[in-house]
């Protein structure tokens, strides 16, 4: 970055700031066409608009909790209540941490909802005569099938021989759930109160009973036929098939189109054709605002966390290698397996959110030109203190409503239970407050920025996108430990889903193109076409698409059927994503070649890379390789599961928030105190390690899990007599190298690295009144003639970019920089252009082809 101090004499005033008067002389015009605006609000209006209507079906459709469950004679197995309490009792345990409800949740333990209905129906058809009698079969199969309640009454009637199978199962769950020498994963002597095994028995028994029971008018169940259950005659439904092949076909048409559109018009107009030659600002030349020194302490928090994650997730991997111990200490009886889980779930999301927070304060004073409010650093030092409170009190929280410590309250200060969004409504609320914080932080540092630009230009783009951060998180606030499981899963997937693959994605994409054209890599109306096909790509498969996380949950068939297909559509902007950013970092290189000085940022735009490789693999192919209904009939909740949340999560995510922290701190640590041997071990430590854990465990085991779903059905391929088998077992070991490699080579450097980022942060401060300028980069201006020479006067972008270059503000060369006296100017003294390459105070010269 560059100050008015480092970079010659003071820059020209910008018009669009009222002639250096501080008083703004009009907006800039929009710097993109109409059209654009048009199609993200139309496609983003109808996505939600379906998400709506889905909502409403949710409520409508999802199935019924009876208020009575009797047998034949008419005696209460079990009530609804016991139902909503059994239902407390799994979430408050963090047994959703452990196994799996529908085939949501850890997958260590049991998936229940299968669990019980194969135990069930091996009880039932022993009952009717088992194998010596031949209408055995047919009869267990009509016992579950039939669906029997009555809805005036709100009593379901269970056959006797159902009812009779829930005895002995609330025997098993009592053992399973309340065993006191452990070693299976949870905490000895779990749950031993009678009232309570009896009540979560009879969760259990009541979502065995939708995932067998047809619909009303249906031949097939509440869920969908899930899981594959041949005793009840599970097997998947036409709806399945039939939309998995529409999806595919789906997913061609759009990967082809997309393609097709940019092979014939090439409209985002980067590939080669700006011929602007770069001087990169050293880092020592930097003046950081008070606000960006802050953040120093946010990247040191985020690596703590992110040390302690990658810890708590070898431990909890550990005891699927070794169930009994780790490494002869009684693991469980400190660190069970759901309480290690739901930190490690917790904390993926708290050290990347923290690497955001802290990315969107430290490049706000760089779109604002240096210019920051008073007292900012004040409120960012605020926000890091809420954040540090939200983290240990959660975490803290969730182990003492584990163990039964905050007995009533457990789920406003312990744990709410449901995966990913375990904590205490009264931490999430905190939080929600603190990401709205937050944005009050970018606000005040973009609001005199905000008064000059169009609703439609990317600093309100980046607002907008950050915005959308906590709006969909408090969107879990819908999801209460009382709601009925298909209810809360429909919400909970916003957040999952819509918060961090859809909106997380999209303030990504704003905040790597806007730092691209900070460091003049390109101009910001190609930037802002990005943003704005990301927005229509987004819309047009992901709103919808979150619905394929919800085929088997109790949801009706046409969640399925708009889930299969519009899920198939969110792999298009994946493919466009990584296809453009290699054109970025091709585009970088060529700026690198032609600056007189170093460019700074190779390690960053390095994990940028990483990002669009495991877009593509982890979230492309991992993810859609689960998508399909028919593949996620046999799949949810196995090993492939877990290899996409990896490669997704720690591989698009996780990349970023490094790669964001490496960006950063190049200019929080004074030269002589940065190498680039720790970015460099870290990058390649952590791509290998992930590398590692996903092609020698999470892949192959979850290949061989299938197959065994496929073969010997979902119930016994989740259990764990399965996972403790002697392959499973070996390829657990096998994953030991890429973790250790992983941690450290990849997560200590980081944490050194930003360490040193407190330690010596730059004593240089740029004061609240210092005039506006340029900070990362100067323009050394192309010989006119070579202009000339590579424009295309047919294409639009490099005409617009032609008419609108005015006759530069000449300045001398930058004290220090080698070779002849180039010519050159600082991006804000362009007059009509500022530092973005955009025109102040007047509409881009000719549309962009939309």
């Amino acid at each position: 970055m560059a100050t008015a101090e480092a970079a010659g004499p003071p820059p020209a005033a910008d018009p669009a700031d009222g002639g250096g008067t501080g008083r703004p002389a009009g907006k800039r015009g929009r710097m993109i066409a109409r059209g654009w605006v048009q199609a993200a609000v139309l496609v983003t209006l109808g996505g939600f608009f379906v998400l709506g209507f889905l909502a409403i079906r949710t409520y409508q459709a999802g199935p019924p909790v009876p208020d009575r469950t009797v047998t034949s004679a008419g005696e209460t197995v079990f009530t609804g209540e016991d139902v909503r309490r059994g239902q407390e009792v799994f979430l408050s345990n963090g047994l959703m941490q452990y196994g799996s409800i529908y085939g949501h949740g850890a997958y260590l333990g049991p998936d229940f909802t299968a669990d019980y209905l194969h135990r069930s129906a091996t009880l039932v058809r022993k009952a009717h005569g088992g194998a010596g009698s031949p209408d055995a079969a047919e009869r267990t199969v009509r016992d579950f099938r039939t669906n029997r309640y009555d809805e005036k009454t709100g009593t379901l009637v269970w056959t006797d021989e159902q009812a009779a199978a829930f005895g002995k199962l609330t025997e098993h769950y009592a053992d399973l759930l309340g065993r006191p020498e452990g070693k299976q994963g949870l905490r000895p002597n779990a749950i031993t109160d009678p009232a309570d095994i009896h009540d979560v028995t009879a969760y259990f028994g009541w979502s065995a009973w939708t995932a067998a029971a047809d619909r009303p008018g249906e031949d097939y169940s509440y869920t969908n036929n899930w899981p594959s259950e041949p005793l009840v005659d599970n097997e998947p439904t036409g709806h399945t098939v039939t939309w998995s092949v529409l999806s595919l076909i789906f997913l061609l048409v759009g990967a082809g189109a997309l393609f097709a559109a940019f092979g014939r018009w090439n409209f985002l107009g980067w590939h080669g054709r700006d011929q602007r030659e770069l001087r990169f600002h050293a880092p020592d030349q930097v003046r950081l605002t008070p606000s960006q020194r802050a953040t120093a302490w946010f990247f040191f928090v985020m690596a703590g966390l992110f040390l302690v994650q990658t810890l708590l997730g070898s431990a909890a991997q550990h005891y699927r290698a070794d169930l009994e111990s780790f490494f002869g200490m009684p693991l469980d009886q400190w660190l069970p397996y759901n309480l290690t889980r739901t930190w490690h779930v917790q904390l993926s999301i708290f050290w990347v959110v923290t690497s955001f927070l802290a990315i969107g304060i430290f490049i706000i004073p760089l779109i604002a030109k240096g210019w920051e409010p008073r007292r900012q650093a004040l409120l960012t030092r605020t926000l890091l203190g809420a954040l540090v409170v939200v983290v240990v009190g959660s975490l803290l929280g969730e182990l003492a409503g584990q163990r039964g410590w905050f007995d009533d309250l457990w789920s406003l200060f312990g744990n709410q239970g449901w995966e990913y969004l375990d904590l205490g409504r009264f931490w999430q609320t905190l939080l929600v407050a603190g990401l709205t914080i937050w944005v009050v932080i970018l606000y005040r540092g973009l609001h005199r920025r905000l008064k000059r630009e169009s609703v439609a230009n990317m600093p309100w783009l980046f607002l907008l996108a950050a915005l959308a951060l906590p709006a969909f998180y408090a969107v879990g606030l819908l999801a209460t430990p009382r709601s009925d499981f298909v209810v809360a899963d429909f919400w909970r997937f916003i957040v999952v889903h819509l918060w961090v693959e859809d909106f997380m994605e999209l303030f990504t994409t704003a905040t790597v193109a806007y730092l691209f054209v900070l460091l003049g890599v390109v101009r910001e109306r190609v930037a802002l076409a990005v943003i704005f096909l990301d927005i229509v790509l987004y819309g047009a498969g992901g709103v919808i698409g979150t619905m394929y996380h919800l085929y088997f949950s109790g949801e009706p068939a046409e969640h399925l059927a708009l889930g299969a297909t519009f899920s198939a559509l969110e792999v298009v902007p994946l493919l466009f994503l990584t296809v453009e950013a290699w054109s970025f970092l091709k585009l970088g290189a060529q700026r690198q070649s032609k600056s007189g000085t170093p460019f700074p940022h190779r390690w960053a735009v390095m994990f940028l890379a990483a990002v669009g490789f495991w877009n593509f693999l982890g979230a492309g192919v991992f993810g859609f390789l689960i998508n399909l209904p028919i593949v996620s009939y046999y799949e949810i909740g196995t090993g492939l599961t877990a290899n996409h949340a990896h490669a997704a999560m720690m591989g698009v995510y996780g990349m970023l928030a490094v790669g964001f922290a490496v960006f950063a701190l190049r200019y929080l640590i004074p030269e002589k105190h940065w190498s680039d041997r720790w970015p460099r071990m870290a990058f390649w430590s952590l791509n290998l390690g992930l590398a590692w854990m996903s092609f020698a465990t999470l892949l192959p085991a979850g290949a061989l899990q299938l197959y065994e779903v496929v073969e010997s059905g979902y119930a016994d391929a989740r259990s764990l007599g399965y996972l403790q088998g002697d392959t499973n077992v070996f390829l657990e070991w096998l994953r030991l190298p890429g973790d250790v490699v992983f941690m450290a080579g990849g997560v200590l450097p980081v944490l050194w690295m930003t360490w040193l980022g407190v330690r010596h942060r730059a004593g240089r401060t740029r004061h609240p009144d210092a005039p506006e300028t340029a900070l990362l980069f100067t323009e050394v201006l192309p010989d006119p003639a070579d202009t000339a020479d590579t424009a295309d006067p047919a294409d639009p972008a490099d005409t617009a970019d032609t008419a609108e270059q005015p006759d530069p503000a000449r300045v001398p060369a930058q004290a220090g920089a080698p070779g002849p006296e180039p010519v050159e100017r600082a991006e804000a003294a362009e007059g009509p252009r500022d530092a973005a390459g955009d025109t102040g105070g007047r509409p881009a010269p000719g549309p962009v082809a939309p």
